[in-house]
């Protein structure tokens, strides 16, 4: 697997609070990425860190294959809150990209403004929400590059906006053949728009792979009462229930389930996102427990 962002022991403090701690990851090529986790997981603090504007405290983090910030002339970012500049009008943002970057597409970034059908002489700062995201967007895709990373992009727009953002996201990806790393705390935007599935809780990676996959690995299953210990040694346990008389098991195992004692049901992605975000807060105290928000 040709990883496009790896991270090993990564972690970044600010004073006494650490916001990112052994962070082990990669980011395999070729995907659409979806980065999932609670609000303060440290996923903005990652991608800051593979962008280079932050350095990190501890370990080290590699993207394309060169330390973060040595390959930006081949890395797209959108940042959380998509910006432009108010005072700038939209020709101004595309005049300004393409003397920031050496590979600018301006025929690319003119055919995205006009099907938009912003006004080039639109000040940024008169645009709406969803405008504005799709203004960075375009920034971002006309520099032509090879990881594009998106940090909960459209995160404060409405349905539409947002439905529309992500559907272009999803064209320009099949057009440019690029990879992308698309942060989010959203389930849905994940089920809209990616393949690859991370999810990132305090710093550490719950699971990662294909969603296909994983879906096809991890199952629900209820039966009457028994201990996690008593199941075969290939299903691994992600989140258990019990009654007096029945238990309901979710398990990931890449084996058929043959125990005839067992009903056997599918996940939605909704559900494993929640069942491994669940294995972080179990022993957490409520006040302490993180929020992932699922939207539909």
């Amino acid at each position: 697997m040709t990883a496009v962002l790896s991270a090993r022991s990564l972690g970044k403090r600010y004073g006494r609070r650490w916001a990112l701690t052994d962070c082990d990851l990669d980011v395999p090529a070729g995907h659409v990425v979806g980065l999932v986790g609670p609000n303060g997981a440290g996923k903005s603090t990652l991608l800051n860190l593979a962008v280079g504007l932050l350095t990190p405290t501890a370990g080290s983090i590699e993207v394309l294959g060169a330390p973060a910030g040595a390959t930006m002339e081949k890395v797209g970012f959108v940042a959380q809150d998509t910006p432009t500049y108010a005072r700038l009008s939209v020709a101004d943002h595309l005049r300004l990209g393409a003397r920031l970057n050496p590979d600018w597409d301006k025929t690319l970034a003119e055919e995205r403004i006009g099907r938009l059908r912003l006004d080039p002489s639109q000040r940024a700062g008169r645009l709406s929400g969803g405008q504005r995201a799709q203004l960075a967007l375009t920034l971002g895709l006309a520099k032509r590059p090879d990881l594009l990373m998106l940090d909960e992009p459209v995160a404060a727009l409405d349905p539409l906006a947002r439905r529309e953002f992500l559907q272009d996201l999803m064209e320009a990806v099949a057009e440019q053949e690029l990879s992308v790393v698309l942060s989010s705390h959203l389930v849905s935007d994940v089920e809209r728009a990616c393949d690859y599935l991370i999810v990132l809780v305090d710093s550490r990676v719950q699971v990662s792979g294909e969603i296909d996959h994983l879906l096809a690995t991890h199952h629900r299953i209820t039966g009457p009462r028994r201990e996690a210990k008593s199941l075969p040694r290939d299903q691994f346990v992600v989140g258990e229930s019990h009654t007096d008389r029945q238990s309901t098991f979710l398990i990931r195992t890449e084996q058929p389930i043959l125990d005839p004692a067992w009903t056997v049901s599918q996940l939605t992605l909704e559900d494993l996102v929640l069942a491994y975000l669940g294995r972080r807060t179990e022993t957490d105290p409520p006040a302490a427990r993180p929020v992932l928000e699922v939207q539909r």
